[in-house]
């Protein structure tokens, strides 16, 4: 298995191609990129015929931006007999990968493969019990072995391969399935709460997004964003000349500024987070999230850069340098993650993490 395949956003292939050439080419790993408007995936074919398994393994999924998922696959299987769909795929892991720890049968996120959903649940129990037969599964899920994944992209047509779990998306399709709330204001409030499955480790959630730590909503109306904090008891400086929704003010825990959120300042000095999800040019959001890092404002951060029309990674990966850059200029360790998520749109989110020794961030207003 020499190619290795990228789950992305419906017309976001080229940005994916283009970042795992990128980094894949800083790790002397070498290839070309098939790309399929709209498909929702890309392949990446290497050279040498180790490399694909050396690129799962030495490039950080976390710091991909556009791949939801990656994943080492073999050739493409093609017109797989309705009587017997289980020992060609079964075939394609012989002498691959043995004792894995889950099995994921996937489409890619595209209207076509829609209707093959309900295929791929039926199809998943009898695949699942012929793999633990054939020892390529354990018989109980693992979540520290190889993840199998089968890939359907259409009708009778699937690639076959494996991720491991300690370098992937935990997500099916690499994406979070998260319901709506209905009290909320906006559906941009997904945004937010899709970060925090993303960018925060579920098993420090109670510290870092817990309830009595201070956070900033820079262009928070209506309140989508500042209700994710809410709901976790934090206590939301709001920051907009909009109206926030009354239900988010009934609750106490908001105090609104009708103040460009440019111009803000904050008046304490025991903000954890900041969020903003601001429509402005991306260069100048990263400016001003840099400067709060800068400056101590908050801890850590969470934004959306709105993506140019072209060359969209490039610009992306030229603003997260320019960040890291700016940080380490003013002697600051931290953690920088950007991805574009399944609810973003024409933007990606970015996660900054100043690092320093831990203090009280609880203060009163």
């Amino acid at each position: 298995m020499n190619k290795v395949a990228l789950y992305c956003r419906p017309g976001f292939e080229k940005e994916c191609a283009a970042e795992i050439t990128d980094k894949a080419g800083k790790k002397g790993i070498y290839g070309f990129a098939r790309v399929k408007e709209n498909s929702g995936y890309v392949l990446f074919e290497c050279y040498q015929h180790d490399d694909a398994d050396r690129l799962i393994r030495e490039i950080p999924f976390g710091e991909l931006i556009f791949a939801r998922q990656m994943v080492v696959v073999g050739e493409l299987l093609k017109n797989l007999p309705q009587e017997d769909r289980i020992t060609p795929i079964l075939g394609m892991l012989t002498g691959v990968i043995e004792r894995a720890g889950e099995l994921r049968v996937e489409v890619p996120d595209n209207d076509e493969s829609k209707e093959l959903m309900t295929f791929c649940r039926k199809f998943t129990v009898p695949l699942r019990n012929a793999m633990r037969q054939e020892k390529f599964l354990l018989a109980k899920e693992s979540a520290n072995r190889p993840v199998i994944h089968v890939l359907f992209i259409a009708p009778g047509c699937c690639y076959v391969g494996y991720s491991y779990s300690n370098n992937n998306s935990r997500f099916y399709m690499g994406i979070p399935r998260l319901k709506f709330p209905s009290d909320a204001p906006s559906r941009s409030t997904l945004k937010l709460e899709e970060a925090f499955h993303v960018f925060i480790p579920h098993d420090e959630w109670e510290e870092r997004l817990g309830s009595g730590l201070y956070a900033v909503d820079l262009g928070a109306c209506p309140g989508g964003w500042t209700y994710q904090l809410v709901r976790r008891g934090m206590i939301v400086h709001a920051v907009d000349n909009g109206l926030m929704a009354d239900s988010l003010m009934d609750t106490g825990q908001v105090k609104h500024h009708r103040v460009d959120g440019f111009k803000f300042e904050p008046s304490v000095k025991n903000v954890y987070w900041l969020v903003c999800d601001m429509v402005e040019q991306p260069a100048k959001v990263a400016h001003l999230m840099t400067d709060w890092l800068v400056k101590s404002w908050c801890r850590e951060a969470i934004f959306n850069l709105k993506l140019p029309m072209k060359k969209r990674y490039e610009e992306v990966a030229q603003i997260l340098q320019k960040i890291e850059q700016q940080l380490k200029e003013n002697g600051i360790n931290a953690q920088i993650q950007a991805k574009h998520l399944y609810h973003d749109r024409e933007e990606v989110t970015v996660h900054v993490r100043r690092i320093w020794s831990a203090y009280a961030m609880t203060r009163d207003f």
